[in-house]
C-alpha cells in the first residue's frame, strides 16, 4: 500500500519507529499464518473489531485491505450489519459511513 493512502500520523510514526512497526507487522503476519482463515476473512474480522472499538482509522484501513483481499461492498457491509445486536446500531451506522469513505 502506498503511503498516500495512509494517515499522516501513521506515516510519521512508521518512519520514526521502523523497528517497532516491523515487529507489529510481523506479529500480524504470524497470527494470520497460524490458522486456516484466509486473508479476506481475516480482514473482515479485523474490520469488525475496528468497528467495535469505534476506530475510524482502523475501519478505513481494514476496509481497504478487505477490498485488496477480494471483499466486495456487500460483504463489507454485511460484516458490519452482523454487529448490530452486539455493538448497537449507532456504532454500526458510523462504521458503515467510514467504510463508504473508502469504497466510494
Amino acid at each position: 500500500m502506498s503511503s498516500e493512502n495512509l494517515p499522516n500520523q501513521f506515516v510519521k510514526i512508521s518512519e520514526e519507529y521502523t523497528d517497532l512497526l516491523a515487529a507489529v507487522e510481523n506479529l500480524g503476519v504470524a497470527a494470520k499464518m497460524s490458522g486456516p482463515i484466509d486473508e479476506k476473512q481475516a480482514q473482515l474480522i479485523q474490520l469488525a473489531a475496528a468497528a467495535s472499538i469505534r476506530s475510524e482509522g482502523a475501519v478505513h484501513s481494514h476496509t481497504r485491505r478487505a477490498i485488496e483481499a477480494g471483499a466486495n461492498r456487500e460483504e463489507i457491509h454485511h460484516t458490519l450489519l452482523l454487529l448490530t445486536s452486539t455493538i448497537g446500531f449507532p456504532t454500526v451506522a458510523a462504521a458503515l459511513s467510514w467504510t463508504d469513505d473508502v469504497i466510494q
